[in-house]
């Protein structure tokens, strides 16, 4: 086994460590630690510009325990990275926090751009979904923030971020408890919108996989298999219809925050933004199906998280 590395990701909605080794005999991870804290860093950022200092300690507390974890598990200073994505980007006080993070780690914090997010989560991903067919794989990772779609082979060959993710649209559009019909339709235009320029960017008559990454595809799938305790072993590499993502995806964001919380799936820090993620998996799948003829998405539990992992191993000496 080679020495331990640490990943921290840091999003609009969430932080999650991974510490991890590779297995020499297989090139695969090991898992040793992998957690996720919904500290809702990006709360209001869309539309303040700036972090609440609320948030930003909920987000340093959560980095002082995996602060801990690092040192549990003998991990040197130089096989940590910490990378932060949209809400950093986005805020203006942003130094505030970073510094804050630099005095917990001991490390620069990275914020890194969307484009670079795009290719982590790319790796990360296929690398680990077994039976994708030949040809090109789309891969969606849905944050809080903003959306990445990746299109590639052995490596990715076109990329774009976007600005919309599950807490932007909600707190842009979808104020109402259940969403009323004209706060959907303005969320809808606004990711139509979007998903006009990646099809710019992206031939998606090409893609022959699309793989969703990330909490609302993970969730949306979870709710999906009708498991009631959350099981990566079994969202993982999950194959859904894509009228039954669609079907479901429509419930869940016309649900009430109530009725999503009988879901016992859904972590408590998504309930409130699920009906969003939902709405942006939906318009997804259903622009990239109707040009490439797809017929199924696939799941997959290992995205950003993995590859930062991976780029470290191979920096390892």
């Amino acid at each position: 086994m080679s020495a331990p590395v640490a990943a921290i990701d840091c999003g609009t909605n969430s932080i999650r460590l991974l510490i991890a080794r590779r297995d020499e005999a297989t090139g695969r991870l090991v898992d040793l630690e992998r957690h996720l804290e919904m500290v809702r860093l990006g709360l209001g950022v869309d539309r303040t510009g700036r972090f609440d200092p609320v948030a930003v300690e909920r987000t340093l507390d959560a980095a002082r325990r995996y602060q801990a974890l690092v040192e549990h598990h003998g991990v040197r200073r130089e096989d940590v990275r910490f990378v932060a994505t949209s809400a950093t980007r986005d805020a203006s006080n942003r130094e505030d926090f970073i510094s804050g993070i630099r005095a917990i780690l001991g490390i620069d914090p990275e914020v890194i751009s969307g484009q670079e997010e795009a290719e982590l989560s790319y790796r990360g991903a296929v690398s680990t979904v077994e039976g994708l067919p030949a040809g090109p794989a789309l891969v969606v990772d849905i944050g809080g923030g903003s959306t990445e779609l990746v299109l590639g082979t052995t490596a990715p060959t076109h990329r774009i971020s976007l600005d919309m993710g599950s807490v932007r649209l909600t707190e842009r559009h979808l104020r109402s408890d259940p969403p009323a019909a004209d706060e959907i339709a303005a969320a809808t235009a606004d990711i139509d919108a979007l998903l006009d320029e990646a099809a710019e960017a992206i031939p998606l008559e090409r893609v022959a996989s699309l793989v969703g990454v990330a909490g609302t595809v993970t969730t949306v799938t979870a709710v999906a298999t009708g498991i009631r305790d959350y099981r990566p072993d079994v969202t993982h590499g999950a194959a859904l219809p894509v009228d039954e993502v669609r079907a479901l995806c429509e419930t869940l964001l016309r649900e009430t925050r109530e009725e999503r919380a009988r879901h016992q799936v859904i972590h408590p820090g998504r309930i409130d933004v699920i009906g969003a993620g939902a709405l942006i998996w939906s318009r997804i799948v259903e622009r990239v199906a109707a040009a490439s003829g797809i017929t199924e998405t696939r799941t997959s539990e290992h995205d950003i998280l993995d590859g930062m992992a991976l780029d470290l191993l191979d920096h390892v000496p």
